[in-house]
């Protein structure tokens, strides 16, 4: 199963407005006042807080218990989650099958707020009536925007594996008699200037990121000078901005990936570029580039096609980045001399063969062939001199973890 977020929009009467923000402003009481216990005293053990904090809490805010129960949980899930929790606002405020319940033939939602159990009706198209047909959700968030209007995100689970599928990645480990074999499979490469380029062709583009990401960096750096709280705000905003752009591209470059490996019936084969960061940044680097590696968002890119195709039923497989991007895709050679390469920029001509491709687009295929080689083990995959040079040929899947 797959645990996905179900954003709907509700229709919340205006004489309910104030109940709701009363509870969400009690709900982030409760996480400050908790948190400040936490940290004082050091304990972010759940239950061991909960023994701490529970009865002062619902005495000083007059939550509702499991209100209290889940701002504990808030505390501590935030405080392992990131190195510093600042103040809870009034924004969101976190639901439990016993504060939330979802009714689908009415196509409304039950919140349990300070002042009792308010139905609200839901405003919804297809997408989400579909992820929610037949559901029985457990967990859900009421969420408050800067405009004012409420949103309900409600926690569904979707199989990973529906009828007429092919199996997941899992399946694919060599020896399972029940694994069925993908005769195919695309390699993305991935990174800054293309933020993903396929083995079949399809690239797009980092250059709007890029930009995006530039001129917020010259925007914050006057903004910091100044030290006011105007300017405090202003950053908190132009974060936000940011972040929520960068959601949105990797939602849609996953999206096109999953559906692309779908309607090929193909497997998706990635680099692992863990610690990638770690290794470009020991080298001499401008602060401008320094800054740019750091803000790219390749691991949010992979979370989200990870996901999507286990909904898809798509297999994702990873495989060592070494020499991929030196290797030609035609012949298998890499440059004799250490320190030189075929590739420039953009271009890449092989000197053994002579062979002229798209420098990303060659990485790709040297990708979709190493990923073919995890997926079949029994092909032939890339046969050059990277096969003597370096172990690139795990026999399991469960060896690139």
């Amino acid at each position: 199963m797959q645990t996905i977020s179900v954003k709907c929009k509700l229709q919340v009467p205006v004489e309910f407005c104030q109940e709701i923000d009363v509870t969400l402003q009690g709900f982030a009481n409760a996480c400050n006042q908790i948190y400040e216990v936490a940290k004082r005293e050091n304990c972010w053990n759940t239950t061991k807080l909960h023994h701490k904090v529970y009865k002062p809490v619902r005495e000083a805010t007059g939550l509702k218990a499991n209100h209290v129960c889940q701002a504990i949980r808030r505390v501590t899930g935030n405080a392992k989650a990131v190195k510093q929790v600042h103040e809870f606002r009034p924004t969101s405020l976190n639901l439990d099958i016993r504060t939330f319940q979802y009714i689908e033939e009415l196509q409304t939602v039950g919140v349990t707020l300070m002042c009792g159990r308010v139905k609200f009706k839901l405003s919804i198209g297809n997408y989400q009536l579909a992820l929610l047909k037949g559901q029985s959700p457990t967990a859900a968030t009421l969420n408050k925007t800067r405009r004012g209007d409420y949103y309900i995100n409600i926690c569904v689970d979707l199989p990973t594996n529906p009828t007429g599928k092919t199996p997941v990645l899992k399946s694919f480990a060599p020896g399972n008699p029940d694994a069925q074999t993908f005769r195919k499979v695309i390699g993305v490469d991935l990174g800054r200037r293309d933020i993903a380029t396929t083995s079949t062709g399809k690239s797009w583009s980092g250059k709007q990121i890029q930009n995006t990401r530039d001129r917020y960096s010259k925007v914050r750096a006057n903004v910091q000078s100044k030290r006011t709280r105007s300017s405090r705000r202003l950053l908190r905003r132009l974060s936000g901005r940011e972040q929520r752009f960068q959601k949105w591209l990797n939602h849609n470059i996953s999206k096109c990936l999953v559906q692309h490996g779908e309607r090929s019936n193909a497997a998706l084969a990635f680099e692992n570029l863990t610690n990638i960061r770690e290794s470009l940044n020991q080298k001499p680097r401008s602060k401008t580039e320094r800054r740019r590696t750091n803000n790219w968002a390749f691991y949010q890119l992979r979370l989200f096609v990870e996901y999507k195709a286990n909904i898809a039923s798509v297999p994702v497989v990873f495989i060592p980045p070494a020499y991929t991007s030196q290797t030609c895709s035609r012949c298998g050679h890499i440059h004799p001399v250490k320190g030189k390469f075929y590739r420039s920029g953009k271009s890449f001509k092989c000197g053994h063969c002579g062979f002229e491709h798209d420098a990303d687009i060659n990485a790709a295929l040297n990708i979709a062939a190493l990923g073919l080689s995890v997926i079949q083990p029994e092909s032939p995959g890339i046969s050059c001199q990277l096969e003597g040079q370096l172990n690139l040929f795990p026999t399991s899947l469960f060896e690139l973890g």
